[in-house]
């Protein structure tokens, strides 16, 4: 989504060079549409006092609009903070907001929701912007302090509060960190109030965005809120080669993605059997190779004769499984052998030459090569005339 600002003209982004803060409310992430927001709320019921405010990388929060002013998407305000207030975009109001509070689990007598003071004057948009222009230049020295002080610990993320009374350093650490000279001269340094918030590895890659290995920006910086964990089996159930180079994101961690087609090959592998049992036969042991989701095909081979693979079907395999179970193992797998049907490729013949480079070049014409020839001739017969 984005708004129709940032367009590109001559080869150079116009854009609103707002970072994601326009008015518009279209070039951020994690947006909702209001669909509700050309319907009227039926007569005699007021509307709900709660609407949703955004600050900076998406974090979003609930306040209490007292005072009945009227706000729209996109609209700035000055909320409820501690210490002092905040600043922040109005970005969803009406009935959609208390669907979010119960998909969130968002209760409206929480204490974590506030109320909205008033709308930002130009007075407090000047502060928020200076504040926010100083995050850039403090997370540089903030990082180079930390590495001074030796500190295991990486800076990703400063938000500064809407009235720059307090400054919130996002950091990522594997062990416990001991920050406590870290803040002491961060405060001397910097001169405002410190709070330092640790977040987690997919956290910190939702909050600085980029590229995933498909080609479209992270799930996390887009739409996904929810982080459930990742484990190596829904690489084993989708039959995916378990390296971790490929299988990790940005993060470090398992992608999120792993978990989007899971229960598809889960409910698909529910009547494959277990690639561990073993075929009992006549002839002998067979063990599973390699197996085919999609196509609901089994390859097996038997014990020391590892290169000639046989293909089953799932029916024929679980009919195998049983026949042995009961004490009447079948003679061989070659009696269940699925025949492989190769389909028939039509070939496309060159007709109209097509696939020529040159098929558009002016052909070099023979006749040049004839009347050379012929002129040749002509003075030849004019000498010998005289």
């Amino acid at each position: 989504m984005a708004c129709t600002t940032c367009q590109s003209g001559n080869g150079q982004p116009k854009g609103c060079k707002n970072n994601g803060t326009c008015g518009t409310d279209g070039c951020n992430k994690l947006t909702v549409f209001d669909w509700l927001s050309n319907m009227r709320p039926p007569q005699g019921t007021t509307p709900f006092d709660i609407v949703e405010v955004r600050f900076k990388n998406g974090r979003k929060h609930f306040f209490k609009n007292l005072d009945r002013f009227s706000l729209s998407i996109g609209d700035i305000v000055a909320t409820e903070a501690s210490p002092g207030h905040d600043i922040g975009i109005v970005t969803l109001t009406g009935e959609l907001v208390r669907v979010q509070m119960k998909r969130k689990k968002v209760k409206e007598e929480d204490e974590e929701v506030k109320k909205i003071y008033r709308k930002a004057s130009q007075k407090d948009i000047d502060i928020w912007q200076m504040a926010r222009d100083k995050e850039e230049s403090m997370k540089v020295r903030a990082r180079e302090i930390a590495l001074r002080l030796q500190l295991k610990m990486k800076i990703s993320d400063i938000e500064f509060q809407g009235d720059g009374s307090k400054a919130t350093f996002y950091y990522t650490a594997e062990e416990r960190v001991d920050f406590r000279q870290l803040i002491r001269e961060f405060a001397q340094e910097f001169r405002t109030r410190i709070e330092m918030r640790q977040i987690g590895f997919r956290q910190e890659a939702s909050r600085l965005g980029g590229i995933g290995s498909c080609g479209r920006e992270l799930c996390c910086s887009t739409w996904l809120t929810d982080f459930r964990s990742v484990n190596t089996s829904a690489a084993r159930y989708q039959q995916l080669s378990l390296n971790p180079q490929k299988l990790a994101g940005q993060c470090g961690k398992l992608k999120c993605c792993l978990n989007y087609e899971l229960d598809a090959y889960l409910d698909a592998l529910k009547d494959f059997p277990k690639q561990d049992v073993k075929l009992k036969t006549a002839k002998g042991m067979a063990i599973c190779q390699k197996i085919d989701i999609f196509k609901g095909m089994l390859w097996y081979a038997y014990e020391g004769e590892w290169t000639n693979w046989h293909m089953l079907t799932v029916v024929k395999a679980n009919e195998i499984i049983e026949r042995a179970k009961s004490g009447k193992p079948v003679a061989g797998l070659e009696d269940f052998v699925t025949e492989v049907e190769v389909e028939e490729t039509t070939n496309f013949e060159n007709v109209v030459g097509q696939d020529s480079i040159n098929r558009f070049d002016k052909p070099r014409s023979r006749n040049n090569k004839r009347k050379k020839s012929s002129r040749k001739a002509k003075r030849k017969s004019q000498k010998n005339a005289q």
